[in-house]
Formats: structure tokens, sequence, C-alpha cells
């Protein structure tokens, strides 16, 4: 928390270009890549001394001029690619990909690499983003064939503008009961999800009385492989509003706290 003095001081080389810094929260990696220079190292942050670890460095000859990146969700899981570059050459008109990646002799999904990341979809509005309210990003799994996660419900209607505008002077009371609004709601969708896969174990969302037994094999086979979605789709979707309501209990925690203290 105190900016003023650092944890840990490394020389890296003498190079007078400036650094370019990329950090990946879900792996905890840290990328350092310098202007002028062909190389990138890679760090792995952690909470204890002595904070960096150092791993190991990617090596070339041509230098970069600058770098971008591409977002978790458009990565490469078949290939086990935890980062990508984008790196522009500084002497060819060219843009070069690099990929990270982690070297796995397995071809499935890898979870310990891939965990929840930011979806594309944001999690504020404007107007909350304005009345101070902060929250999370909307998480997503990258593993192939599953959905991102639905936004929470929204402040509904005139009397939460109204709120709003009378608690514009405490954005603390705002955020508490905004975040205890988004955590009922989470825990509406969550018993629902429950409700359905209790309901439906075999059906896929019609009534047993209704669906008719399969005649053949390929037809028992079709079903069998559709309760399987099913039910990793509303595991994940269960797992994820765990982990939303845990995040909201937290916060609601840490506001008590500090309007406690004030």
């Amino acid at each position: 928390d105190d900016l003023s003095v650092p944890l840990l001081l490394e020389n890296l080389d003498g190079s007078s270009g400036v650094l370019f810094p990329f950090y990946d929260a879900d792996t905890h990696m840290l990328y350092l890549a310098g202007k002028g220079d062909g190389n990138i190292r890679y760090y792995e942050i952690s909470s204890e001394k002595p904070y960096i670890h150092y791993l190991t460095e990617y090596r070339s000859h041509s230098p970069q001029k600058g770098m971008g990146v591409m977002p978790k969700r458009g990565l490469d899981v078949s290939s086990c690619e935890v980062f990508r570059f984008y790196k522009v050459v500084t002497v060819k008109s060219l843009i070069e990909p690099l990929s990270m990646i982690v070297p796995r002799r397995s071809e499935s999904y890898q979870e310990d690499i891939y965990p929840m990341t930011a979806g594309n979809r944001p999690a504020l509005t404007a107007e909350e983003w304005l009345s101070g309210l902060e929250k999370g990003p909307v998480l997503m799994s990258l593993k192939p064939g599953s959905e991102l996660t639905e936004p929470l419900s929204e402040m509904k209607g005139l009397a939460n503008s109204q709120d709003t505008r009378r608690s514009q002077s405490r954005p603390g009371m705002l955020q508490l009961s905004y975040i205890q609004d988004q955590l009922e709601a989470t825990k509406e969708v969550s018993d629902r999800a429950e409700d359905d896969r209790s309901r439906t174990p075999v059906s896929n969302g019609d009534d047993l009385v209704l669906c008719s037994p399969p005649r053949t094999e390929n037809e028992l086979r079709l079903k069998f492989l559709k309760q399987q979605e099913e039910i990793r789709r509303l595991r994940e979707l269960l797992n994820q509003r765990d982990v939303r309501v845990k995040q909201l209990e937290l916060e609601i925690k840490n506001i008590k706290n500090s309007q406690t203290q004030s």
C-alpha cells in the first residue's frame, strides 16, 4: 500500500529503453518487454518475499517498437496458450504474433492454467460508475463449449434512480444497498438453477411426462450427451454464482467496517 518504498529492486540490464510491463492476473505472471530490445522476461508474482521470481527469457534478434496483447478469451486453449503478444517490429513493416505456451502433453482442457477470467460484457453501466459504484468483472470460463456468465440484474426502475439521487452524498450507503440487491439476485439465480437441475434430470428442459423414451441406440446416446452437457453447464453456473456471492459478501463486510470506522 505504500508506494514510496519499493518491495524489491532488481537491475535488468543497461539499456535505456522504456519497459512495457504486462501482468496476467490469472496466472500471476509478469512479462517485461523493452522498447528497442528483442527480449521478453517472465516473472512470477507472489505475496511473500522475495515477491518476484525470475523464470526465463524469450530472446529475439528483432527489436520491438511496441507491444500489444490478445485478451484471454481469444487464446488457443487446446495448445495450452496462456499469453499472446503482438510485436511491432522496428526494422520491418510487420506485426509478429508471439504465443506463450505451457508445455503439456495432454490435449485436454487444463483448468489449473485457465481459471475464470474477465469476459467481454461490462459489469457496470455508465450511470453506476459515475455514482461511485465498484464491481468486479463479469467472469467467464475459457473451456470450449462454455457460455459467458450473464451479468447480474440491473438496478430496477425509477425507484432505484431516485435512491441513487438521494444517496449521492452518501456513496457508501448506496454501494452497500446495491451490493445487497445484487447478492439477493445472485442467490435467486442459483436457486433457480438448482431447481431446474432437480426438475429435469434427463429431459434437458422438457417435462418428464412429455419426454418420450429413446427408441434407438443413437437416440439414447444423443440424450445422454445432452444430459451431460446440461449438468456440466449448470455446475459451472453454480460455481460462478458461488464465487460471486462470496465476493459480494466480502464487499459488504468491508463497507460496513469502513462505515463503522468513519
